[in-house]
């Protein structure tokens, strides 16, 4: 039933990206209540099969509407200086989802969670009504005194004259490019934006964080005794939300890059541990290893603490700043679909290596992933940290290795400056 969303989104995103120029990013997202309440409504009153099946046509849309829009709003409405930040608040209420989702799950029937949930989209809708339109997508349309009002409530001040005139240029230049479909391919920037954002999403999906969902239980067994599935997935989830909070803050103190290759290659480390104590303990019948059950839930811990920060949150966060206006809307679409097709493949995959050699193999290749991943990251990953769209726009024309030396010559800029 899983595979009914997945395709929903690989339709639905690129429309919905689509109409994030068309109707604007604001109305776009709230879109998406419509999809939600639908959703609830439909599993608190299926009775039949094919009633789940459409509630899940429903999700995929709100997941389409969500990974189109969130990103795209969240870096076009932030200053540099906090857009890590805040492009980080996707992740951050991802979890927060979740874990209510999960708790509220554990303790009422079905219909009674749905019954809860459903005031959720309505609430939205009604404050979300309050927030100003991107001033990207007002000046995209000639709207300038709407653009300046919305610069107004987002930068706090009157005075906002020199943003606005520095954004009406970005926004000017960027979308004197015709933005065609084939421009994501023949336009440099374009064409590094994409492979970096797809690489971003591919590591994301290789990186093994779904192995430790699916396993969650299991592993908690392992180490600290019997844990219902709810438990093992209220603590789980309580986890990711409080290391994603955090990392909203980290990722605009070490930068983009650094942030993504010092959370990849410790997590490679974790899983490598992990993959010889389930060899140990699945291959290797003639040795006690009781007293190493630690391994498992320590491992989960740390991989937790150690993706939050990086390979976590870049992928949505980079979303937002590194396609060009003219351009954004096919290239989420693209995306998008590139990454459901790709998480649908690995997914089999493990299950695959899994059950034919045991859990040591999936973790073993997704460390060796992790590892490989840090070392290209290097070279592929812009810095964009307390940059303009416009600035990360012209840095992504450049060499890779003007870029790699920029980031250097940034940091140490910041370092001379503290």
């Amino acid at each position: 039933m899983q595979a009914v969303s997945i395709y929903t989104v690989i339709i639905f995103c690129p429309i919905f990206s689509k109409l994030c120029d068309v109707i604007g990013r604001k109305r776009t997202l709230l879109l998406i209540c419509i999809p939600d309440l639908l959703t609830w409504i439909l599993i608190a009153n299926a009775r039949k099969a094919y009633v789940f099946f459409i509630a899940k046509v429903f999700s995929g849309m709100s997941h389409g509407i969500m990974f189109a829009a969130i990103p795209t709003y969240t870096g076009e409405i932030s200053e540099p200086k906090v857009r890590g930040t805040w492009g980080n608040a996707m992740t951050v209420f991802f979890y927060a989802g979740q874990l209510f989702v999960t708790v509220i799950g554990s303790y009422y029937s079905v219909p009674t969670s749905c019954y809860i949930f459903m005031p959720i989209s309505v609430v939205f809708g009604i404050v979300f009504c309050f927030m100003p339109e991107s001033p990207v997508f007002l000046l995209m349309k000639g709207r300038h005194e709407e653009a300046k009002n919305s610069l107004r409530r987002l930068r706090g001040r009157e005075d906002i004259s020199a943003d606005f005139e520095a954004l009406k240029a970005d926004v000017d230049r960027q979308m004197s490019e015709r933005g065609r479909w084939k421009d994501l391919f023949l336009i440099r920037s374009n064409r590094k934006a994409l492979i970096a954002l797809t690489f971003l999403r591919f590591s994301l999906i290789l990186s093994g964080a779904f192995v430790f969902v699916f396993y969650i239980g299991y592993i908690f067994g392992k180490s600290v005794g019997t844990f219902t599935p709810e438990t093992s997935s209220i603590i789980y989830m309580a986890l990711h939300l409080l290391m994603s909070f955090f990392a909203s803050f980290i990722v605009d103190i070490l930068g983009r890059r650094k942030s993504l290759i010092f959370s990849l290659t410790p997590c490679s480390i974790v899983l490598l541990i992990e993959s010889i104590y389930f060899y140990m303990d699945e291959q290797v019948t003639d040795v006690d290893i009781s007293f190493w059950n630690w391994i498992p839930v320590t491992g989960l811990v740390l991989f937790v603490v150690l993706s939050s920060f990086g390979i976590d949150i870049m992928p949505a966060l980079m979303q937002g700043e590194l396609f060009s206006a003219a351009i954004k809307a096919k290239g989420v679409g693209l995306l998008v679909v590139f990454t459901c097709a790709m998480s649908g493949t690995v997914h089999y995959l493990f299950f695959l290596l899994s059950s034919r050699f045991g859990m040591f193999v999936p973790f073993l290749v997704f460390a060796c992933c992790n590892l490989i991943s840090a070392i290209i990251a290097y070279y592929i990953i812009p810095e964009t940290r307390g940059k303009t769209l416009e600035e990360i726009q012209q840095d992504l024309k450049r060499p890779v290795r003007s870029m790699i030396d920029d980031g250097k010559v940034y940091e140490k800029c910041n370092q001379n400056i503290l």
